[in-house]
């Protein structure tokens, strides 16, 4: 059998199709190179920069086709072999996506049989695979009867599609000029992009002041809401974190729940990193309060350990997604749900849906919920040893200790200069970056850059964060040196 789907015109050169036997040397190829990149433990860098020539190379498209291994190779010794490693283990910046080699199996496994997820009839195996998943990770943070949701792209779709309900549901149409949410300036990005791509301006934004441990504070977010409905605004939405990306807060979820249910406002939870906290469950109680969301975003790409584009959007009450996404066409008919529930295609934004939910179930399936749970676990304990590390080192000083697995430190000795720490702090990360040894990433907290630490690859050592820190500290002293 050969995978030539067009045959060339006449006098056309016909191009490299690759038979049967090729495409098994390839795929064998694959698994070799899934094994021992699984495998490549400490010795592998955890950046590599590209040169100018290998970058180039990948620009041209040619005429006719090459043979197949030629092609490959330049895919994976040009293309795949550089940049950021965010699967190393000494991989700290952003949040990092230590993929499971079950996640490689079970999206490659979804990519060969490339189901459309986006109706049952089209998918049925893989439409159980995806409600069994959802109801699993309702009952995973409290959500009762009714609840609901589906796999989404990520974090971003799935706080798109979860403020859309909050539009719909707490506002008419002629109320959406004086609609106001509110967040903090430690909520995700993602958030003031989706509202602006469903028809909110800046000035509809409020940011909530924070508390030292930079969690929104409950006090002025009930202020904030009286006097707008004061000036006649119409408050609507509180989007609260639950884990952000700087520091790894958890506002008072609770708290913010009581404000929202007696002032009728939806609370949406950015739960895309710490969500996952809801399968330790040692630690389970940092989310008391989740349960009371109206929507929440969840990414398995993070904590979960499955590779990219796969999140959550949950719903506590899941018959309201149709009313914000459902629509019928007669191209659509043939794939209109038989059973009682509805399509996937009318409960979020996409109509054409990749199967996301097969490598998660694989995933569960064989580490079981205990064992991610206590991966994630790992990772809680993995950044309380970096603490220890820095604390235990002169001239540095931690900003906000660790919380779920994320720790914010910075090099600021006597003598030094908040200007001059700052570059210093920039240049040690940059350097420890370009060596390959680990990727540690900057942010600002009170207007001063400082490091950041987010541990939460399962295989990584206490001895890798305190290899880290002694590295830092040396680049550090080094740069600062008169």
């Amino acid at each position: 059998m050969r995978a030539d789907f067009s045959p060339p015109g006449r006098g056309e050169e016909r191009r490299h199709t690759p038979g049967s036997s090729e495409l098994a040397v390839a795929f064998r190829r694959l698994g070799d190179l899934a094994v021992a990149h699984a495998a490549r433990g400490t010795g592998a860098p955890a950046f590599r920069r590209a040169p100018a020539d290998a970058l180039g190379r990948l620009c041209d498209i040619p005429d006719h086709g090459r043979p197949l291994d030629e092609a490959l190779e330049t895919l994976l010794s040009d293309a795949m072999a550089y940049g950021m490693d965010t699967g190393h283990r000494r991989f700290f910046a952003f949040i990092p996506s230590p993929a499971s080699p079950l996640s490689w199996l079970g999206d490659l496994a979804a990519s060969i049989h490339n189901r459309h997820a986006g109706s049952e009839l089209q998918s049925e195996g893989a439409t159980a695979v995806e409600r069994g998943l959802i109801r699993f990770l309702c009952d995973a943070v409290g959500y009762g009867a009714g609840s609901g949701g589906l796999f989404v792209s990520g974090g971003s779709m799935a706080n798109l599609a979860g403020l859309c309900l909050a539009r719909d549901r707490r506002l008419t149409r002629d109320e959406r000029p004086r609609g106001v949410v509110y967040l903090t300036r430690e909520t995700h990005a993602s958030v003031a992009k989706a509202l602006r791509v469903i028809g909110f301006f800046d000035d509809q934004i409020r940011m909530i002041a924070t508390d030292d441990a930079l969690r929104m504070e409950p006090a002025a977010l009930a202020e904030a809401v009286a006097e707008d409905r004061a000036n006649g605004a119409r408050p609507f939405a509180v989007a609260a974190s639950a884990g952000t990306t700087n520091t790894g807060a958890i506002d008072p979820l609770a708290e913010i729940a009581d404000i929202c249910e007696s002032e009728d406002l939806w609370l949406h939870v950015d739960g895309a990193y710490g969500a996952s906290v809801a399968l330790s469950p040692a630690h389970r109680a940092c989310l008391t309060g989740i349960e009371r969301a109206d929507s929440l975003s969840w990414d398995a790409h993070k904590w979960l350990f499955q590779t990219y584009g796969c999140g959550v959007l949950l719903a506590r009450d899941a018959g309201q997604l149709p009313g914000s996404f459902a629509l019928t066409s007669d191209y659509l008919r043939d794939g209109a749900a038989e059973g009682v529930e509805p399509n996937f295609w009318d409960l979020g934004p996409e109509l054409t849906r990749p199967d996301r939910a097969a490598r998660l179930w694989l995933t569960l399936q064989v580490m079981g919920r205990s064992g991610v749970g206590r991966a994630i676990a790992r990772g809680i304990s993995l950044a309380e040893a970096a603490e220890r590390a820095v604390r235990g080192t002169p001239g540095w000083r931690i900003v906000s200790p660790a919380q779920l697995a994320i720790l914010v430190f910075r090099y600021a000795p006597e003598g030094l200069s908040d200007e001059a720490a700052d570059a210093v702090n920039a240049a040690a990360a940059r350097r420890l970056m370009e060596d390959g040894f680990a990727v540690v990433g900057t942010t600002r907290v009170g207007g001063r850059l400082c490091l950041r630490m987010c541990a939460i690859h399962p295989d990584a050592t206490d001895e890798d964060m305190e290899e880290t820190v002694a590295r830092l500290d040396a680049l550090a002293r080094e740069i600062a040196a008169p």
